[in-house]
């Protein structure tokens, strides 16, 4: 068995079997959105959806049909990412969305019967090439509405899948034709804080005068290092904080705030606002 079928379906036992229920009784949603802090087991959960939906063989997690394999390494003709890079006309020289061009491409393709189940994967790739969730910024409203009608009344046998950290990354006319499922991270916490302890040591006690220089500091470190590694290292220094002033309910509402706060600014990262303008906005909020 190949390590991707055991470790999705150890991770996510109860989505393994309702997906499995639903491919096997023919009440497969068209437009499933994922969403959750885990956008790699997102997305190999949708390779492994995809796995069931197209298997000729013997319909377990130990087939090795040719389909199967086929997924299994990734390069199965009908189950195709969908990102700012990937699967995009020749011609299209856009690299930071996905296209009008790209949605126009993927409605032609679709009038094309095929033997298989079509899978679309619609997903983001940060500077590395790693899969990464789908923001308003990386799939606009253009993109999408152009695609609406498709996402509606797709053609038989065709899914499409969308990846994301949070819903309201997503625009609303995609999430209201979608079927939306929280994949929780079962990665093991990271509760490091080690880049920002020096910037956020006592800022609690931090006057009002103040500000810009915590301000100057966080962005200084936002610019070298990720911005949204740096908001959630920040989290993770105010909810170490939080645990050891969990009996001082003024603190504790204090310390909740400022986490969401710190989500907010992680959104406003992910859909590429100035960074600078980010840090001054959370800046004011941490600082009262």
């Amino acid at each position: 068995m190949h390590s991707l079928d055991e470790s999705i379906r150890t991770k996510y036992p109860f989505l393994i079997k309702y997906f499995n229920n639903a491919v096997n009784n023919e009440n497969m949603a068209h437009c499933i959105l994922f969403y959750g802090s885990d956008i790699q087991a997102q997305y190999d959960l949708a390779l492994e959806i995809s796995r069931l939906l197209n298997c000729k063989g013997t319909h377990d997690e130990f087939c090795n049909c040719l389909n199967c394999k086929w997924i299994r390494e990734n390069n199965h003709p009908a189950v195709l990412t969908i990102s700012k890079v990937d699967n995009k006309p020749s011609d299209d020289t856009s690299k930071t969305v996905i296209s009008i061009d790209q949605a126009r491409m993927i409605k032609n393709d679709l009038l094309i019967t095929s033997d298989y189940h079509r899978v679309l994967i619609f997903c983001d790739r940060d500077k590395n090439g790693n899969i990464c969730g789908l923001n308003q910024q990386t799939f606009q409203a253009d993109a999408a509405n152009a695609l609406l009608k498709t996402f509606e009344e797709p053609p038989s046998n065709t899914t499409f899948f969308f990846l994301t950290k949070d819903k309201s990354d997503m625009i609303t006319t995609v999430v209201s034709r979608a079927q939306s499922f929280y994949v929780p991270s079962m990665k093991d916490e990271d509760c490091d804080f080690s880049d920002v302890k020096d910037v956020m040591d006592g800022y609690l006690e931090l006057e009002r005068n103040e500000v810009l220089e915590f301000n100057d500091k966080v962005l200084e470190l936002a610019r070298m290092i990720d911005p949204e590694q740096i908001f959630t290292q920040m989290q993770n220094y105010i909810k170490a904080l939080l645990l050891s002033n969990i009996d001082n309910s003024s603190i504790k509402v204090k310390l909740i705030s400022d986490i969401k706060a710190l989500e907010t600014a992680k959104k406003e990262s992910r859909l590429n606002m100035n960074i600078q303008t980010v840090v001054e906005t959370l800046g004011f909020k941490l600082i009262l």
